[in-house]
Parts: structure tokens; sequence; C-alpha cells
């Protein structure tokens, strides 16, 4: 999975959690652009809580880049393990597994050919996934776990 093309927009870690969360109402990505520059977002109900000011900042002050994420793809600047979990919770709809043994950390989730190649390109430099069960064997998904390259 490491050869997968990282889209050349950055964001942190929170602004890629709610990116995503938005992108969970559906609407088309003119529309999602158009409502974080003007501010008219919905209160985020979920456990996260997300205020999004950060991120209507974010999207003023690099607009070309927030576009790009939107359109195009992005790249998280630094992921952590919980912030991983999270990732999967939010833009995957699907409860990861968080292993936080000390020199083992890790989060294993079952994936999607496709849901790989997206996890893959948004994760930060030093990560990584790896294959630990066949698609076929799980109903067309496989179990991943993800994990630092170097430990």
């Amino acid at each position: 999975m490491s050869n997968i093309n990282k889209p050349e927009a950055s964001l942190s870690q929170w602004d890629a959690l709610m990116l995503e969360s938005l992108k969970a109402h559906g609407w088309a990505n003119e529309e999602l652009i158009n409502r974080v520059h003007t501010g008219d977002l919905p209160a985020d109900n979920s456990k996260f809580q997300f205020d999004y000011t950060g991120l209507i900042a974010f999207a003023a002050e690099n607009a070309s880049s927030f576009e790009q994420a939107v359109k195009q793809g992005y790249h998280i600047k630094y992921n952590t393990i919980r912030g991983i979990h999270s990732w999967i919770l939010v833009a995957l709809g699907q409860e990861a597994e968080l292993l936080l043994e000390p020199g083992h950390e890790a989060v294993v989730a079952a994936l999607s050919e496709s849901e790989a190649q997206q996890l893959t390109s948004v994760l930060s430099f030093g990560w990584q996934l790896v294959l630990l069960s066949d698609a076929q064997a799980s109903g067309g998904k496989a179990s991943y776990r993800i994990e630092p390259i170097q430990r």
C-alpha cells in the first residue's frame, strides 16, 4: 500500500476530522466549500463536538489548499494513533480496534480495498498499513493493522 500518491494539500489531523465530519452530510464539493467559507455549518452533535471555527479560519487563510483538499483529497501533516482511530470512525463510519500496548501501538480495522487506499493516501509520513487477512475470507473487507513504520 505504500505506492499510493499523496495529495498535495496538507491538513492538520483535527482539520481533517472536521472536514470528514462535514463530508458525511453528503453535500456536493462546491456546497461544502461555500458553507465553510460562509460559516453556514450545523452544530456537531457527535462525541467529538467539533467547533468548526478553526476549519473556517483555515479555509479563509488557505482557500486554494482547502478547495484542493475537498476536491482532490489531502494528507494529514502529523498523525497520532488515536487520531487515526478517530479518522476511521469519522471518515469511514466504523469503530476500529485501538491497541495501546507500549511499543506495539496500532489500530486494527476491516477495510475494503478502496477504504484502505483512501486511508493510505491521508496518512502522514511514518505510518503503514499491514495486511493481516485476505478480503475474500471476510466478505470483501480485509483486516489491516495501521502502525508506525519504525518502532
